[in-house]
């Protein structure tokens, strides 16, 4: 979503706060703009990319000790100069993320006021309220307090005034904000990799939360009452350079390199081959809670609702209880039936998420237990969730999700063996060779990844397609969702997953050869049904990109294009199985010249519903 960076100390703060700008670039924006302190409110903003940014700075450069800078992703005005953050009114600048849902109300309170506006966006009224709250003889906590005491909806501000130099404050409702504890200088940021080149110690600030920030330390208090809370550091281990691209033309090729290395650190401590058992020292399940559970809900969206239907499988396999998936954007508007013997998982990478925080918020309403699967320590649903188990994929920059895909599938896939056998329902045997198949899933995924020349070949066969079909059974119908989704995502090629099953009950209508079609055929338990259905769209004339064993020579004589893998289990295959179509998506991208990492339209972490 949109990017928050402030900084107060003893260095200049535009190359600061551009900098840590563009490392917020992941999460998707329209515009961006920074606001100095340094006599006067100096305001600088461009429309587009950071760099015509960083060109109107170099024409009328900025100087000042004190700023905060915003990439803004359109939500309520279109995206113009006049519409990008920051917003000044009088002596005050503000930026913000999420969605004041009163603005409409408070906006024509202003105007009968007297007030004019600059813009079309929501946040603009947060600026007047605060001038108004200045001009009633607030200093600027008190200010922002009393503004915010006013608004409802989502929101993470940053504030600065022109009458209070040395100071910036900030709140926080239903958007991430945290703080950057430095050494006689110090941060706000709306995501971590924005100050981790500064600072690994951060606070990571509730909803409810507001703080001054000063050269010399942080106060936070409450919104509400005004009362003053502490909350607790945190070190960050990963360093900057994990957010670089290490010689990669993108980030997310970088990142899809990276899942062999993301799969074993996820996995690391936790399995035992030898007691084919699974341990998660963050969990705290007991063995009443673990078998009043009658029923599990997994809530997710996009790419982690993808991975949450391969949990499905392997939760309800090893445990024998029903498992649903659920789109965590409908999840709570239709009155779910959820009560204390339901267990409710949420994922999120960013776990920020905002409709997968209102899901797991409406859950604990209800009385279900709650659990997250999350690669971000501290995060919302992380500290929302009754438990957390943390995969531990490292930064992930690009929008397209790849290692965090991978590392979820693997947590969900640790998970099922823990609730197995701590309900007595998987043997140790069985557990055994569950693990011992998930210990060479790093291996396998390095094969895949092998693949990449390969892959970009057949990838110039079919850049120029318009449509594609991607197909699968069982554990890889939603490694087909996934796939077409990845295509979608970074080429704006449209694409359908389905599974395999279901081609002639209306998809195979669109099969033609224009149109290729990616079948997931891998040796397994649907290995001859799928096959079945292969045959149907090569009968029809259809363009098919296989991906199998490397042992099946039929099949690769059988189709166009062949993306052989390692022969896998059948709870491995899908997370070998997406490598290659995370490459085909990439390499199709790449060869079309479109923003691989932040494709149109599109944010990292949606924050906002």
């Amino acid at each position: 979503m949109c990017g928050i960076i402030g900084y107060v100390g003893p260095q200049q703060a535009a190359p600061i706060l551009v900098e840590g700008l563009r490392r917020l670039e992941y999460r998707g924006y329209d515009s961006a703009g920074l606001a100095l302190v340094n006599g006067d409110i100096h305001l600088r903003r461009a429309v587009g990319k950071l760099r015509n940014l960083d060109q109107l700075l170099v024409a009328q450069p900025v100087v000042g000790d004190l700023g905060i800078g915003h990439t803004r992703w359109a939500t309520h005005g279109r995206p113009t100069e006049e519409n990008a953050h920051p917003h000044v009114v009088g002596k005050v600048a503000v930026v913000h993320n999420g969605i004041i849902e009163n603005h409409l109300e408070l906006k024509a309170e202003l105007k009968a006021k007297g007030r004019k506006f600059a813009s079309e966006t929501d946040t603009e009224v947060f600026s007047h309220l605060i001038d108004e709250e200045l001009t009633a003889g607030f200093d600027l906590a008190g200010a922002v307090r009393q503004a915010a005491l006013r608004v409802r909806g989502a929101y993470a501000i940053a504030v600065v005034s022109a009458a209070d130099p040395d100071r910036l404050v900030v709140a926080k409702q239903q958007s991430p904000l945290i703080l950057g504890v430095g050494d006689g200088e110090n941060f706000v940021a709306s995501d971590i990799p924005a100050v981790i080149s500064h600072t690994r110690t951060v606070i990571y600030l509730e909803d409810g939360d507001m703080a001054v920030v000063t050269r010399a330390g942080m106060a936070i208090a409450r919104i509400q009452t005004g009362e003053s809370v502490t909350r607790p550091q945190a070190h960050i281990a990963w360093s900057a350079v994990a957010a670089e691209k290490g010689g990669f033309k993108h980030f997310m090729l970088k990142e899809i390199h990276e899942q062999s290395r993301a799969i074993a650190d996820t996995m690391r401590g936790r399995a035992s081959l030898e007691q084919g058992d699974v341990f998660f020292e963050e969990l705290s399940f007991d063995a009443q809670a673990l078998a009043a559970i009658r029923r599990i809900v997994i809530v997710a969206c996009g790419t982690s609702w993808h991975a949450g239907l391969v949990g499905k499988h392997y939760i309800e396999q090893a445990t024998r209880i029903a498992v649903e998936v659920e789109l965590a954007s409908e999840f709570r508007y239709r009155d779910p039936v959820v009560d204390t013997s339901t267990l409710v998982i949420a994922i999120s990478q960013s776990g920020e998420t905002a409709d997968t925080l209102a899901a797991i918020q409406e859950a604990k309403a209800r009385g279900a237990r709650t659990a997250a699967i999350c690669n971000v320590i501290g995060s919302t649903i992380a500290r929302t969730a009754g438990e957390v188990v943390y995969t531990h994929a490292g930064p992930e920059i690009g929008v397209a999700s790849t290692k965090a895909f991978t590392t979820q599938m693997i947590a969900l896939y640790l998970l099922a063996i823990y609730l197995g056998r701590r309900l007595e329902r998987m043997s140790v045997e069985q557990a055994r060779a569950l693990l011992g198949t998930l210990l060479q899933v790093p291996n396998e995924v390095d094969k895949a990844i092998a693949l990449n020349w390969h892959v970009r070949d057949v990838a110039r066969r079919h850049a120029n397609c318009q449509s594609s079909l991607y197909l699968g059974r069982g554990l890889l119908h939603p490694i087909a969702l996934e796939g077409a989704l990845k295509l979608k995502e970074i080429s704006y090629i449209h694409a359908e997953g389905y599974a395999a099953g279901e081609m002639k009950h209306g998809p195979i209508a669109l099969v033609d050869e224009h149109t290729p079609t990616v079948i997931l055929a891998p040796r397994g338990p649907t290995y001859d049904k799928t096959l079945s259905n292969l045959q149907e769209i090569l009968a029809r004339g259809g363009n098919v990109i296989a991906v199998g064993d490397a042992t099946d020579d039929e099949l690769r004589a059988t189709v166009h294009d062949f993306l052989a893998l390692p022969p896998t289990a059948p709870w491995a295959a899908p997370i070998v199985a997406v490598v290659p179509l995370q490459l085909l998506a990439y390499h199709i991208a790449d060869l079309k010249g479109t923003d691989i990492d932040q494709p149109r339209n599109l944010a990292k972490s949606v924050t906002v519903e």
